[in-house]
């Protein structure tokens, strides 16, 4: 016998909680699906533990910058297990909370996999569910590539259970994902090398912060190889890993080998096929702008869709469908465009609006007037290290309403989130020249840039 809900989710990551959790609000009977941990790829084997880790190689090298600061220090190395117990810790206290915030908010919690019987019916935990509306919120997982002994190497999910930090490592790919790993391990004090396909890096984000990432890489001791393309992994004699490329070079030896080429949908065993759902040319879930798919009470949101891989994405996707659909908000959609983005390098960097390529494109190169700035900040004022922070803004139009704002330096991280309120809003260069500065700062240049 079918059990009757208002909706059911499935999966139970951020997209999927922030889903049921604000359907509930508006008094709906929801179900949600989840047979792992809660939290999904972001608190699991995401930004959460990514960022715990981010924290400690960014403490390592403070440690060199507090000597140039008159401070005298005695570190005794670093405890890899220590950091990952307490940190695993920290995790596993979320996964708890976010149990104990759905069950406060009466959603009911099925701890297994959900299978669709039809478009409005799913099989899970032995138990028939029906509802109006089904929201699929089942995230990605990292890609693999198609050669001979891809599976002697980790992705970044297996980045998160290693029990101690490898000595020689090889980082596999140009993405955000694959350059932070990369910063994260030099910072702990690995050999580190990153492998190129091609010569660049971060190649839907402005060149800007491609080249100066790689450059700072570089700086940090990273091996940047370029034109690599994997096309085998195998063990010496000794037992280390060798990796061949596309050029006939085999290079290592490494401890370890990380495959950051991207991530995929996570659609295996739902069952789409009894439901009809369409996929695109890249196995993503297709959805229009309001979530939906081909099939009517069918959604999708978060990283299933492959639009904009991000965990607040996925939650702001969610809870603008339960605004709509329970909340009475007609029209209510997350619009794509103007996402701010972190990447998490050595220093971060931040990013949001156009590209100034795509800027040109969309507006013509007659009507884009770009800003840049480089510079030395103050806290390297007294440091050996001399590393320049990198802004740019991208300007449209006669008003030069601001349509790209992107910076690489420390700070980039925090500073970011105010400056996308206002190049959401619209805002001019003039807007920005009118703002008084904060000094002594770095996000100041961005309001005083000529």
């Amino acid at each position: 016998m079918s059990e009757k809900f208002d909706l059911v989710v499935i999966g139970g990551g951020s997209g999927g909680v922030a889903t049921a959790r604000r359907a509930a609000d508006y008094g709906a009977r929801v179900a949600l699906a989840e047979s792992g941990r809660l939290g999904g790829t972001c608190v699991n084997v995401g930004c959460v533990p990514k960022k715990i880790m981010w924290n400690a190689a960014d403490l390592g090298a403070a440690q060199h910058d507090a000597l140039d600061y008159g401070f005298r220090l005695a570190v005794q190395g670093h405890d890899w297990a220590g950091l990952r117990h307490r940190r695993d810790s920290y995790i596993t206290h979320l996964n708890g909370l976010y149990a104990a915030n759905l069950a406060k908010q009466h959603v009911e919690l099925l701890r297994d996999r959900a299978r669709f019987v039809d478009p409005h019916t799913v099989s899970v935990a032995g138990r028939t569910l029906t509802a109006p509306h089904i929201v699929i919120a089942t995230g990605g997982c990292p890609r693999v590539p198609s050669i001979p002994g891809a599976e002697l190497g980790i992705t970044s999910d297996g980045f998160f259970e290693l029990g101690a930090r490898p000595a020689r490592v090889a980082v596999v790919g140009s993405s955000y994902i694959a350059l932070e790993l990369a910063g994260i391990l030099a910072g702990l004090g690995s050999e580190t090398s990153l492998m190129l396909r091609g010569e660049t890096a971060l190649k839907t984000f402005d060149d800007m912060l491609g080249e100066v990432t790689l450059e700072r890489l570089r700086e940090d001791g990273v091996s940047v190889v370029t034109h690599a393309l994997p096309v085998g992994l195998a063990r010496d004699g000794s037992g280390a890993l060798e990796y061949r490329s596309g050029d006939r070079r085999t290079l290592g030896p490494f401890d370890c080998v990380l495959w950051a080429i991207g991530r995929g949908p996570a659609l295996q065993g739902l069952g789409l096929g009894q439901a009809g759902v369409q996929l695109d040319v890249q196995g993503f879930i297709r959805t229009d702008q309001y979530q939906a798919t081909n099939v009517p009470g069918i959604y999708a949101v978060g990283d299933v869709t492959g639009r904009a891989q991000l965990t607040p994405v996925a939650i702001a996707a969610g809870r603008r469908f339960a605004d709509r659909v329970f909340g009475g908000q007609e029209g209510r959609h997350l619009d794509y465009e103007n996402i701010p983005t972190v990447v998490f390098g050595h220093p971060p960097l931040g990013t949001v609006g156009l590209s100034e390529k795509a800027a040109r494109e969309r507006y013509g190169a007659a009507h884009v007037k770009v800003y840049r700035s480089s510079f030395v900040p103050l806290y390297h004022a007294l440091t050996k290290a001399k590393p320049r922070t990198h802004m740019k803004l991208v300007t449209a139009g006669d008003e030069q309403r601001i349509v790209g704002l992107h910076v690489v330096g420390e700070g980039a991280d925090e500073m970011l989130q105010g400056f996308a309120v206002a190049v959401r809003m619209g805002a001019t260069k003039q807007d920005f020249d009118d703002t008084v500065a904060i000094h002594p700062t770095s996000a100041e240049e961005f309001v005083t840039m000529r």
